[in-house]
């Protein structure tokens, strides 16, 4: 009897020990796997629109912060495309989840159809909590104008124009701003668009090329998610 006792006290007293030298590893783990976990910025892209001017006006506010842009001729489908290449660009960024587009597009519809009377910063944000995100990806076209010819001999350059802002959902501030506003010429016509003319190739650009390096060109001033 006295020697089950026994076992009994030393199983206990293993059990014991191995907790006390354990615990600390346990929670230690635990504690680092969540310190990683706020490191990730979840982020969110609101789809981008088209903004046209009202009047035969020839410029256009942004939505967002009321700046006053040029703007023209926006072909069909611009807003997706320049989403599109925005939103790849955003996947070179470290540690950052891009929420999947099809349920940020379906929430941010359904919450402006139901609040039509709220400011549009009240829907962005509303959206944004919504989806647990702590940074929105908002983006406007103001001109898309396809190239008219061919890389080498072109009747009309293409001509591209965008705003896009990076909001804190928590607060709602402008963490970052990004405008082009950009109309290919050759360098007969403009010899300060050398660095930019040899970039693009040396050839006139399409709409969709003249985009591309008016991304990378903006989104070189990113310098993190922080105000």
């Amino acid at each position: 009897m006295l020697s089950i006792l026994w076992i009994r006290k030393v199983g206990c007293a293993i059990l014991l020990l191995t907790f006390v030298v354990f615990a600390p590893y346990t929670l230690w783990a635990q504690g680092t796997i969540t310190s990683v976990d706020k490191t990730i910025t979840r982020l969110a892209v609101i789809p981008f629109q088209a903004v046209v001017p009202e009047d035969g006006s020839s410029t256009v506010q942004c939505p967002i912060c009321g700046s006053v842009n040029s703007s023209g001729s926006i072909v069909k489908g611009a807003e997706k495309i320049v989403e599109e290449i925005f939103t790849d660009k955003l996947r070179d960024l470290k540690n950052t989840e891009i929420i999947p587009l099809e349920r940020s597009a379906g929430l941010y519809q359904l919450i402006s159809t139901d609040s039509l009377k709220q400011a549009l910063s009240q829907i962005i944000q509303k959206t944004g909590k919504e989806l647990h995100a702590d940074v929105l990806a908002v983006g406007y076209v103001y001109r898309y104008r396809e190239r008219v010819g061919y890389d080498y001999s072109a009747e009309r350059p293409a001509s591209v124009a965008f705003e896009i802002h990076l909001i804190s959902v928590k607060d709602g501030s402008t963490l970052w701003r990004g405008i082009f506003d950009k109309t290919q010429k050759s360098l007969m016509e403009d010899v300060f668009q050398v660095a930019s003319f040899f970039k693009g190739g040396a050839k006139w650009l399409t709409a969709r090329e003249l985009t591309k390096l008016g991304v990378d060109e903006v989104f070189s001033t990113f310098s993190g998610f922080e105000p």
